[in-house]
């Protein structure tokens, strides 16, 4: 695919500086790029580059001041990175569109709908009584159970498992091995020392603009559902239980393990290898921070934690602060002793 600087300036609402006319048929990183390519400069630490790049045409702010002749093609906007991500969406979406058909062998049961233009991978299973909507991607080895209902535009890449009645809304991507609607955490302790198995009866629903990540499993309810709500996105190798509520656009990153019935809040960050109890509320708009372990709800909206067990963000590098020093101040105190 190839276009001019011109119809990328229009299509970000951005500005041209420099020759319109020049084609690019490729994106590329701005220490790489070679002509032809499209790149772009947000974080000015790689400014150096927008000066000897060999990119045909660079996105940059509309605020930016050069401080040399610059040979590319510049198109000036006022977010360069979100511009570029839009841009990276529709060259994502044109590839994507791409895959259209059905690939055999593959397997579609009684009583199971799909809309037009959708793509079905070979090996994929699709159970009985389905409803997928229009322009749904289905990669190779997908499986799909009963009563499962997907929205428009969703993409399910290879390998991924929907458990039965499990809900996708549109505009959803499902990474490889992604996993929604296996079993909760269900044991119950007997006298014995056994564990009995509680049925997990409930189901996951996405709702839509969901992204999760490879390898990332959602446990189905023990009654109701399990709900991702509109917009959040989580990374690889998350862990969501039993009956946990996500909020709208949060962001939940890899190894994260969420435990059963804790709801969390909207517009939420949680940064990576964070461990949250069940039974308990985060509030909306908390960030937590890396390798921090939540034991109890967060009541404040906007609350930074971080920490096992989390809390206040300053507080926690105040004593991390204290426990490096910890050594020094042992070797005092026992001075100190000695001198009494």
């Amino acid at each position: 695919m190839e276009f001019t600087i011109q119809q990328i300036a229009d299509l970000l609402k951005g500005e041209v500086e420099g020759d319109n006319t020049v084609k690019v048929s490729t994106l590329a990183k701005i220490e790489e790029a070679q002509a032809g390519a499209l790149a772009f400069l947000s974080n000015l630490k790689y400014e150096p580059y927008l000066y000897t790049t060999g990119a045909s045409a660079v996105i940059v702010s509309d605020k930016l001041e050069l401080k040399k002749p610059v040979s590319a093609s510049l198109i000036r906007v006022s977010d360069p990175y979100s511009s570029f991500s839009t841009l990276l969406a529709y060259y994502q979406q044109a590839v994507l569109a791409a895959k259209v058909g059905v690939e055999e062998p593959c397997f579609i049961g009684s009583g199971s709908e799909i809309g037009e233009g959708h793509y079905r991978g070979a090996f994929s299973y699709i159970g009985n009584n389905c409803k997928i909507g229009q322009h749904v991607r289905i990669y190779p080895q997908v499986y799909i159970g009963d009563n499962v209902t997907i929205g428009d535009n969703t993409t399910i890449f290879a390998g991924v498992k929907l458990y039965a009645n499990t809900v996708v809304g549109a505009n959803c991507t499902l990474h490889a091995g992604v996993v929604l609607g296996s079993d909760g955490f269900g044991f119950a302790p007997q006298a014995d020392g056994t564990y009995k198995n509680v049925p997990q009866i409930g189901n996951v629903v996405l709702e839509d603009d969901v992204n999760i990540g490879a390898n990332t499993t959602i446990d189905c309810a023990t009654m109701g559902s399990t709900i991702i709500r509109k917009g959040t996105k989580i990374d690889n190798l998350v862990q969501v239980a039993h009956n946990v509520e996500v909020g709208q656009h949060t962001v939940i990153a890899s190894q994260t393990g969420i435990s059963g019935s804790t709801k969390i809040g909207n517009n939420c960050v949680i940064a990576g290898q964070v461990g949250i109890v069940g039974h308990i509320s985060i509030a909306d708009k908390t960030t937590i921070g890396a390798q921090s372990g939540v034991s109890k709800s967060v009541k404040e909206s906007g609350t930074v934690i971080q920490g096992s067990p989390a809390f206040d963000y300053k507080q926690n590098l105040k004593a991390i602060t204290v426990f490096r020093k910890l050594p020094e101040l042992q070797r005092v105190l026992d001075e100190l002793k000695e001198k009494n």
